[in-house]
């Protein structure tokens, strides 16, 4: 399991004498400094870190193990083997993966996603399109050992969800414990990575494909190169057409603290230059005080040098009380849009081990393992939606970009208001399969809207089901289940029971199996109303006898959020 970058850097500084003792609430001027380059991919765009490093067993990934979940990656997470501090929010993931952690408090099973099934990075992109994160930088440690087969498949994953997202995506290699790093990176690159720049979605800067080299500099055991070897790699990099970010420390520009000396040529030869700072601040004054020791210096000094300046921005460390619900995250995103940053890295999208992720997170305690100790975003006793930090973000980048006036007034709020149920038959046209069926009469002809087409399932094969899709998790309150009005279809009784489920897996019981009359005399439909809405994405109706023929059968299967 690769070391992150917490576990060598959290003692690297003492955070009052890092960033001295200076404070200030003093709204920053808006800064004249000019970008270096053109707006790009990179330049006036909101980068985010992601990792892509979760996997657990039976999801068929090559390393075959709870990745990056347990500290015994054999065994799946628990309150006593676990790196999470953290719970994502799985409602709109298809499948999840069960975890050694107590239900949550809300009685569902604590389950996990894998970074490695196709959907789950599907949805990280989608969310990435709905809340203006231009590009994701995926984080590539060293692939010559155990973990190379799987982060080669994570890199073409993620190539595909930026396709068909419209984001853009580059590699950010990670050289933290690459004892070979100087000449490995460069045959990754030639024989493996750069394939992926023929990609339109691959971000590109100037006009080159854009890489990123996090970890050139750091005083600490897991990267102890001299500046030989990092100049030597960033110069070949560059040689190689591409536009080179570094992912540098926080002290860099003076050689103290977690920078070693003698690194300013290496640090001068990036294109764009983007210092670590998670551990570093824990409230709105020490991002008051980053502003003024640090990242006013070192936009200075990157003006000067004609490189652009792409500081960190994260939204707080949930698990040690961090966030104070968006403030502390909307400060950063004020005071460097005021200093006149040329673009926003987002520390991380997808961080559960270190708790600084704003990908959907559980919202409260019904929503992470019972007992776990695990904070969810209430933790302050301010509700937010799981979605807050992924809106709040969407809000920093218009800032960022001019749409909305520079503000030190954080203008997210942390719940939106309560919105009427959706209208409308909500698994038209939706994708369903079924555990099989006749001839053409597959289940799609069940949502397709039309009548006069029906599913029918194998025949003399009880029990049979078909389920809809609803895309993502729905209220659920009222189903009507037709077959084809036409006379010729004469009364018959179906026996069936429907259940739902929020992760493709798991299924609990939404109306109990009884026969129903479907009769042509009135309409050959049946509603179903449940007591109160439940909350679905999957809904199957499983069938286990027919009067009128051996199969199920259904020319309609609607579902409607209103009674």
């Amino acid at each position: 399991m690769s070391i992150s970058r917490r576990t060598v850097l959290r003692s690297a500084l003492a955070s009052g004498a890092a960033l001295g003792t200076t404070s200030t609430a003093t709204a920053p001027a808006v800064a004249g400094t000019a970008a270096a380059s053109p707006a790009g991919d990179v330049v006036g765009k909101v980068t985010v870190g992601y990792q892509g490093w979760f996997a657990c067993i039976g999801d068929g990934a090559p390393i075959n193990s709870w990745w990056h979940y347990s500290r015994d990656a054999s065994r799946p997470p628990s309150p006593d083997n676990t790196t999470l501090v953290s719970w994502p929010d799985m409602r709109e993931f298809s499948r999840g993966y069960a975890s050694a952690y107590p239900s949550l408090g809300d009685g569902r099973p604590a389950t996990l996603f894998s970074s490695w099934d196709q959907q789950t990075v599907d949805t990280h992109f989608r969310w990435m399109r709905e809340h203006g994160c231009d590009t994701a930088a995926l984080q590539r440690f060293n692939p010559f050992g155990a973990e190379g087969p799987t982060r080669d498949g994570m890199a073409q994953k993620v190539r595909q969800a930026a396709e068909e997202y419209g984001r853009k995506f580059y590699i950010m290699y990670d050289v933290t414990g690459w004892t070979s790093m100087q000449s490995q990176i460069k045959d990754d690159w030639t024989s493996k990575m750069k394939a992926h720049t023929a990609s339109g979605a691959y971000a590109r800067q100037n006009g080159r494909p854009v890489v990123c080299v996090w970890g050139f500099g750091f005083s600490d055991p897991g990267r102890p190169f001299e500046p030989g070897p990092c100049k030597d790699v960033v110069d070949w990099f560059k040689a190689q057409g591409c536009y080179v970010i570094g992912g540098v420390p926080t002290h860099w520009r003076t050689g103290t603290d977690d920078s070693r000396p003698g690194f300013l040529d290496v640090y001068h030869s990036f294109d764009m230059i983007s210092p670590w700072m998670v551990g570093r601040i824990g409230d709105v004054a020490g991002a008051d005080r980053f502003l003024q020791d640090l990242n006013r210096p070192d936009l200075a000094d990157c003006a000067a040098h004609g490189i652009d300046y792409q500081p960190c921005v994260i939204p707080g460390d949930l698990q040690s009380g961090h966030r104070a619900h968006g403030d502390l995250m909307w400060r950063q995103f004020y005071n460097l849009t005021g200093i006149g940053v040329q673009g926003f890295y987002i520390s991380m999208f997808d961080e559960f081990n270190e708790g600084n992720q704003i990908a959907k997170t559980a919202e409260t305690g019904a929503d992470v393992p019972a007992g776990s100790g695990i904070r969810a975003l209430d933790e302050d006793g301010t509700a937010c939606s799981s979605d807050y930090y992924l809106r709040l973000t969407a809000d920093g980048g218009r800032m960022l970009k001019g749409q909305l006036a520079l503000t030190p007034v954080r203008p997210t709020q942390p719940r939106l208001s309560p919105t009427p149920p959706p209208t409308g038959d909500l698994a038209l046209r939706r994708p369903a399969t079924s555990s099989g069926f006749t001839q053409t009469y597959g289940p799609g002809n069940a949502v397709d809207g039309d009548s006069a087409t029906y599913w029918e399932s194998t025949n003399n094969a009880f029990p049979q089901w078909i389920q809809v899709d609803l895309g993502s998790g729905r209220p659920v309150r009222r189903l009507v289940l037709s077959l084809p009005p036409n006379p010729a279809w004469g009364a018959r009784t179906q026996t069936f029971a429907i259940s739902g489920s929020t992760d493709g897996t798991n299924f609990s019981a939404l109306a109990p199996s009884a026969g129903r009359v479907f009769d042509p005399a009135t309409g050959n439909s049946v509603t179903l109303t449940l007591p109160s809405a439940v909350t679905a994405r999957y809904v199957r109706v499983q069938f286990t006898a027919n009067t009128g023929w051996p199969a199920g059968q259904l020319s309609g299967l609607s579902v409607y959020a209103t009674s």
